[in-house]
């Protein structure tokens, strides 16, 4: 649980690095560099462990499980995945494209909204998604708490982003909004395929992943460019090391203990986290109605992950 909430708190202030980046570094070029970054900040730790298994006599193959891999399904059955999904670096690569997609579609919200604090808010409706998700993908069921959370941070979001009718709707609030959908994706991407398997070496590969698919995007573009590297590199420094090296391992190592849903809440700490450092180091200030948005958007991604008994009338 602590890893989770730790995540959150990286999270939610590498916003305002994302925000900082975009002064003089393109969506792509910033993401390649603190993704690289990140990987490059894993490697001494996974030779270390890999020397310490070693020397301790563990044995090889450790890329594969011993027993097909499985998915539990809403209604109890059991669904044997292909053996690839029991490759830790299979799934690492997997996790990577799903989290460049999100991770760049995101950068570019975060360039066109310029606050942390409304990126944040916007990007932690992954959590009301999840259960969605895994209704409609793993049949699992929803209770009247994830109708009720929902309807919180559909008001909330209509507060946020839509003041002037629905023609006041950003094209950044549109991009964020995509990918939130996409880091719950994610989020049930590593609950499904990442259990049991080695935590550090999916998050390596997964990040790798990205940085590599980044630097394509960036060279193809043309938008390398090292004096805004140079300009921008406190927030690629964070960015890369906190935000990608150690909380993506983090997310990793901590959804591994705790299911999905919970996970989701504790990491929807980041949208508090990335208010509090917008209002704190870049100086945003909302509105009473975007805080208001902001407040519903929050209580709705805690209700989406309480307890669903409490939600279900038990005669006495």
């Amino acid at each position: 649980m602590g890893c989770l909430v730790l995540t959150a708190l990286i999270w939610g202030l590498a916003f305002v690095s994302q925000v900082q980046g975009m002064d003089s570094m393109s969506p792509l070029f910033f993401n390649a560099t603190r993704f690289s970054l990140g990987a490059l900040s894993l490697i001494p730790l996974l030779v270390f462990l890999r020397m310490r298994k070693g020397k301790d006599g563990e044995g090889n193959g450790e890329g594969n499980q011993a027993v097909p891999p499985t998915v539990t399904m809403g209604n109890g059955r059991e669904v044997t995945l292909p053996a690839w999904a029991g490759n830790q670096i299979v799934v690492g690569i997997i996790c990577g494209l799903v989290l460049f997609t999100a991770s760049t579609i995101q950068q570019y919200g975060v360039l066109y909204s310029r606050s942390a604090g409304r990126s944040g808010f916007i990007t932690a409706l992954y959590i009301v998604m999840v259960p969605l998700l895994a209704f409609a993908v793993l049949r699992r069921r929803i209770h009247l708490n994830v109708i009720l959370s929902v309807a919180l941070a559909v008001l909330g979001f209509y507060l946020l982003c839509i003041t002037g009718g629905f023609g006041s709707i950003t094209l950044a609030d549109l991009v964020l909004l995509a990918s939130a959908v996409l880091f719950a994706v994610h989020i049930l991407v590593i609950d499904t395929l990442g259990r049991g398997l080695d935590a550090l070496v999916i998050s390596f590969f997964q990040i790798a992943t990205t940085a590599l698919l980044s630097w394509i995007g960036a060279l193809a573009e043309g938008s390398v460019d090292w004096a805004g590297a140079g300009q921008g590199w406190f927030a690629i420094v964070y960015a890369g090391i906190g935000s990608v090296g150690v909380a993506y391992t983090l997310q990793v190592v901590g959804q591994q203990c705790v299911p999905p849903t919970r996970g989701a809440m504790l990491m929807s700490l980041e949208s508090f986290f990335s208010a509090v450092g917008g209002a704190i180091i870049l100086g945003e200030v909302m509105t009473p109605r975007g805080y208001l948005g902001c407040a519903l958007i929050f209580a709705g991604t805690m209700l989406a992950q309480a307890p669903a008994e409490r939600f279900v009338h038990h005669r006495p």
